[in-house]
């Protein structure tokens, strides 16, 4: 028999109204959100399940509330389904959906977990807002062309891949002049190039001092050795020492999501049931993407 594998979602899941159903459900979901209130200063339910999205898609508010609501998430399947949580033995998340994986796995108290996120989605917001920059998603173009198109758009100014999603699904970061060549070039490659709604170039070194500003949070959260595998976006492998974990977040913020590779490895391991556990139905697009026969469900109150 094959494993079981959970998924957290990253952002640009969230939309209005998320959580709301869970919370109203499940008690102990619904505690979670209460707990996120007072931890992070203001009402982030009212933001999840109200709006308006305004407020919700901005970088340092969507990260918590992905965070908060996919865990609330998981706490629903452990009601209705807990012999799916005790069977589990891995899990990844993409980008901020990291973070969500180390609580799940025992490596980050949710509170820990939230305070690094809070202060992860300031770093981020703050830097985006220092260098106008962005994020073009290349649909159709293989891994070689997008790396052409990236060399060729330099000219405008930086710009890197920062997210192998799935195959034909690649994401590019970087100022808005190099980001606007991209779409140019792609779209003479015979690609579909989507811009992304989100503040800044993430996963690239436009996010400096981000990642420094994380360090400093990570350093003050109390990390354990996971009791299961957590996938890195970082090299798509599971770390166990808590200082390397550390480490590799902090590298998650300026390196490349390493999502495709990630799913692959865990498919390789032997997961053959995987469960994304939070807003939206990204990730289980991009697992069909990567393996047609592979299994998923979504665990969450989205339309």
């Amino acid at each position: 028999m094959g494993k079981i594998a959970l998924l957290f979602p990253g952002q640009g899941a969230q939309h209005v109204g998320m959580g709301r159903q869970i919370a109203e459900k499940v008690p102990r979901a619904r505690e979670l959100f209460e707990a996120a209130n007072r931890i992070v200063g203001y009402d982030l339910a009212k933001l999840c399940f109200e709006g308006p999205a305004t407020e919700l898609d901005k970088t340092d508010v969507s990260q918590p509330a992905i965070f908060v609501t996919s865990l609330a998430a998981l706490e629903m399947l452990k009601a209705e389904r807990p012999e799916v949580v005790a069977e589990c033995q891995m899990a990844a998340g993409l980008s901020l959906g990291e973070y969500t994986a180390l609580v799940f796995a025992g490596a980050l108290s949710f509170e820990d977990g939230l305070r690094v996120v809070q202060k992860r989605g300031q770093a981020m917001q703050a830097a985006s807002e220092a260098t106008p920059s962005g994020m073009v998603s290349l649909l159709l173009l293989g891994r070689e062309k997008v790396e052409e198109v990236c060399r060729q758009a330099a000219s405008a100014g930086l710009i890197r891949i920062a997210n192998y999603l799935c195959p034909g699904n690649t994401v590019v970061s970087g100022v808005q002049a190099a980001c606007v060549e991209a779409v140019k070039l792609a779209e003479q490659a015979g690609g579909k190039p989507i811009p992304l709604a989100v503040a800044g170039a993430f996963h690239t070194t436009i996010m400096q001092p981000a990642d420094q500003r994380l360090a400093e949070a990570l350093a003050q959260a109390n990390l354990q050795v996971p009791r299961i595998p957590v996938y890195s976006n970082v090299d798509a492998r599971p770390h166990e020492a808590p200082d390397e974990i550390r480490e590799i977040l902090v590298k998650q913020v300026l390196s490349p999501v390493l999502w495709e590779d990630s799913v692959r490895n865990m498919l390789a391991a032997g997961t053959d049931r995987f469960f994304e556990v939070g807003p939206g139905k990204v990730l289980r697009g991009l697992l069909k993407r990567i393996d047609r026969k592979a299994d998923c469900q979504s665990v969450n109150d989205s339309p």
